[in-house]
């Protein structure tokens, strides 16, 4: 759980240590926009920019149900970000695993990428994609009936 703050936490504290230099000198506005633009990066790079994560048993349990994918990722890492910035309001619509905090959800990225835990690797129709295009997901998801297809 720690590992996964650790990245924010930090932006945070240097965001602090900006703006109070920055207030020192005699700029108290440039080190609210440093703490603010610090604070921002915070909260991008936090586990609270996902969807609810669960674990891979349940993700996969309802993804046979309702035939959603499965989107296994771990905090920090900016090609899972791109792609749940870039699903926006779909990324509820797919299924999270954190791999830090599952770590069946850890196994599965490393049986499907060579031993590899590369996120975002994305479950749709029973086949493995890793990094896919976001667009490629987005358009799946807005129509489950496409099927997975190449992952571009």
């Amino acid at each position: 759980m720690t590992r996964a703050w650790l990245t924010p936490i930090l932006l945070a504290l240097a965001g602090l240590l900006a703006a109070g230099s920055r207030a020192a000198d005699g700029s108290p506005v440039a080190g609210l926009v440093l703490l603010v633009a610090f604070l921002l990066l915070a909260a991008v790079a936090s586990p609270l920019v996902f969807p609810r994560s669960v674990t891979s048993a349940e993700a996969l349990r309802r993804s046979e149900a309702d035939r959603r994918p499965v989107v296994y990722w771990r905090p920090g890492c900016v090609f899972c970000l791109r792609l749940r910035l870039r699903l926006a309001g779909r990324a509820h619509r797919a299924h999270w695993v954190n791999i830090w905090r599952d770590p069946e959800g850890a196994a599965a990225v490393r049986a499907a990428n060579d031993g590899n835990e590369t996120v975002p690797t994305v479950l749709l129709a029973g086949r493995h994609h890793t990094n896919p295009d976001p667009a490629w997901l987005r358009a799946r998801i807005d129509d489950p009936a496409s099927g997975s297809g190449p992952a571009r």
